[in-house]
């Protein structure tokens, strides 16, 4: 029998009707293992995955194949979104023995959940001579299998402790810039070959570190090729190609979230029109596409739409033309690179924006009739499944974007989310990680969502001045410094009473997101920056200590610890407002500083006479009966401001 019809995660209903006897990751699967004494078949992917699609529909929806995995197998289902750890220990075990990686993840395993084969998509001729062959290694050389899986166990716990440094000094950043320029694609922007991912997390630190040429490129490059939606906004996935021309559909929350950050501090400094517009509408995007009914954000919509990857998304000439009449297809033919060739499958083209149209209320008015058109085509699924970590990347995305194109409406989109992590993902004071329909699901809060959901409240605190929001986030803080710290200064992924999997994941390095351990160290820092908290700056400033070994020679995944460490270095700035709610000179101070592009800087806003949290605000009081702004570092300020020209002064110097 099927276990998943129960369960919250949206892909693994996708997966409730096979013929395959699935069980969720649990105790009920290893102990029928046990009991019947056959291998586990470990299947991991998630609902937005291709190739997932692919191998369910050759393999898992075949009744034959099913058999022979019901005959031989306790076969599991896991989404890698739900579980990032078993995701995360089952990869480098793939790792390791396929020296390559990806979804869906097939891993074989004994009772005790020890991996001894593994690989990722197997067509289904290939993946029905595997499943026999395991049997008969099972049942005939069992020893062996055993010494195998007790092997790759012993090799990974063997190197899993981390090597760390001192915290980075200016010198590492210089070598990290360094770095990445040795692999920087100066003709097409972003950093090596096919396939590019968004370096978001790089793009960041660039930005704080006023590197223009790198990030301008790859930003501008990214926004005018064919991984941004030219018609919707967002971004896909990746570019299957150099040029960011051909992406993979699928488009996640959290590579929209991150950009769309990016893009506005681009737009803050210096990226003109362009950054403005893609942020507006990347935001716009998420609000229309993935915005739940309870007000948080799903995770993600498929790359397929009718079983074919990006056909709600890309156009052949004689489309346009029947969309627009002959004169504005042909006209938006040459504006998107549409050609009879096409740049994608079956002579259909993604849609590009090369260069500004000449006529742009011509191109508005085709835009919107090519939108109306495209909504009227079968659309990809949506995972609408809740992730506590990628909601906390969206709050402080939105809130930032909202302050900076005044934009209340985003800033209560955060807030909205927000209240929705509190009410939902908050049970006894720990995080749950997702949640569906407002139902919270049962898996534990990992690192990462500790650290982004911190930074997403602390960065909604700044915005707002709402105070609950950074005690929630101090809160989510204590727990990281109490449950996850390893001793050393860094900190495992899970938490010390988390489930015990064979290894206890631990990975510093950025993936398409921030790791864990540098979500965990910007969201202290700037705790510590409002706070005055030595506890937290203490335990930042101890956790970028892998930034030190990684910047040198690995900078690409170490984007957002070396964005953390640039906000160490440069203080980072305080800025406390005090004033009147009611006062426009408030709000302009506020707004000010909010503008300011200095590294990972923090503001708290004051009423006069408050309660004094968080310390910033202690004895900061009016000036002359006028609103004010100190700017510090470290505690130690300035002489108090009262207009914005003053503020951008010392700001800016």
């Amino acid at each position: 029998m099927n276990r998943l019809k129960d369960a919250t995660s949206p892909y693994l209903l996708q997966h409730a009707g096979n013929p395959v006897d699935w069980f969720p990751w649990g105790e009920e699967a290893f102990a029928e293992a046990r009991r019947r004494d056959v291998p586990l078949l470990i299947s991991v992917g998630y609902s937005a995955c291709h190739w997932c699609h692919v191998m369910a529909h050759e393999s898992f929806e075949d009744q034959e194949t099913a058999e022979l995995m019901n005959a031989h197998f306790v076969n599991v289902k896991v989404d890698r979104e739900e579980r990032p750890d078993v995701d995360a220990v089952y990869m480098n075990a793939t790792q390791a023995m396929t020296q390559q990686g990806g979804w869906p993840m097939t891993v074989f395993a004994t009772p005790d959940g020890h991996p001894f084969y593994c690989g990722t998509y197997f067509p289904r001729p290939q993946f029905r001579r595997l499943l026999q062959e395991v049997h008969r290694v099972w049942t005939g050389d069992r020893e062996t299998v055993l010494a195998q899986g007790a092997k790759v166990v012993e090799a990974l716990n063997a190197h899993a402790s981390l090597p760390s440094g001192p915290l980075p000094s200016e010198e590492t950043l210089r070598q990290a810039v360094a770095n990445l320029r040795e692999s920087f694609d100066a003709a097409h922007g972003g950093f090596g070959a096919a396939p590019k991912f968004p370096p978001s997390m790089v793009l960041e630190f660039l930005l704080r570190s006023g590197e223009r040429e790198m990030s301008g490129k790859t930003l501008e490059a990214m926004a005018r090729g064919g991984m941004y939606d030219q018609l919707g906004g967002g971004f896909a996935r990746y570019s299957v190609d150099n040029m960011w021309v051909v992406p993979h559909f699928e488009k996640m929350l959290y590579d929209n979230a991150l950009l769309l950050r990016v893009y506005t501090h681009w737009w803050r400094e210096g990226g003109g029109e362009l950054a403005r517009r893609v942020a507006l509408e990347t935001a716009g995007w998420m609000l229309r596409e993935l915005r739940t009914p309870e007000g948080g954000f799903a995770s993600a919509l498929d790359a397929d739409s009718e079983g074919e990857e990006g056909k709600f998304y890309v156009w052949t000439p004689d489309e346009l033309r029947e969309v627009l009449g002959d004169d504005d297809g042909r006209w938006a033919a040459g504006l998107f690179e549409v050609t009879p060739q096409g740049t994608f499958e079956h002579g259909r083209s993604v849609l590009q924006l090369l260069r500004d149209p000449e006529d742009p209320e011509r191109y508005a008015g085709v835009r919107a009739r090519l939108l109306a058109a495209r909504e009227r085509r079968v659309r990809p699924g949506r995972d609408d499944k809740v992730v506590a970590a990628w909601n906390g990347l969206a709050i402080a995305a939105l809130a930032e974007t909202g302050v900076a194109f005044d934009r209340p409406d985003l800033v209560e989109a955060a807030t909205a989310a927000a209240e929705l992590l509190e009410r939902v993902h908050i049970d006894g004071g720990r995080l749950l990680r997702t949640s569906k329909g407002g139902r919270p699901g049962g898996n534990a809060g990992v690192l990462e969502d500790y650290g982004d959901v911190a930074e997403g409240l602390i960065t909604l605190y700044g915005v707002t001045g709402e105070t609950k929001w950074l005690r929630l986030a101090g809160s989510l803080l204590d727990t990281v410094l109490d449950k996850f710290a390893d001793g050393t200064g860094g900190f495992y992924d899970t938490a010390e009473d988390a489930e015990r999997l064979f290894q206890r994941p631990q990975d510093p390095t950025d993936n398409a997101t921030p790791s864990g351990q540098y979500a965990a160290a910007g969201a202290l820092l700037s705790y510590a920056a409002l706070t005055g908290s030595a506890r937290h700056r203490v335990a930042a400033q101890a956790a970028l200590g892998t930034v030190s070994v990684l910047a040198p020679g690995h900078a690409r995944f170490a984007g957002w610890g070396l964005a953390v460490a640039r906000a160490a270095l440069s203080g980072p700035v305080e800025v406390a407002v005090v004033g009147p709610d009611d006062d426009p000179r408030t709000r302009e101070l506020h707004r000010a500083a909010l503008l300011s592009g200095a590294p990972g800087l923090v503001v708290a806003l004051g009423r006069p006479g408050g309660d004094g949290y968080p310390a910033l605000l202690e004895g900061r009081d009016l000036v002359g009966g006028a609103p004010a702004a100190y700017v510090c570092r470290d505690f130690t300020c300035r002489m108090p401001v009262t207009t914005v020209e003053e503020l951008e002064a010392q700001l800016t110097g």
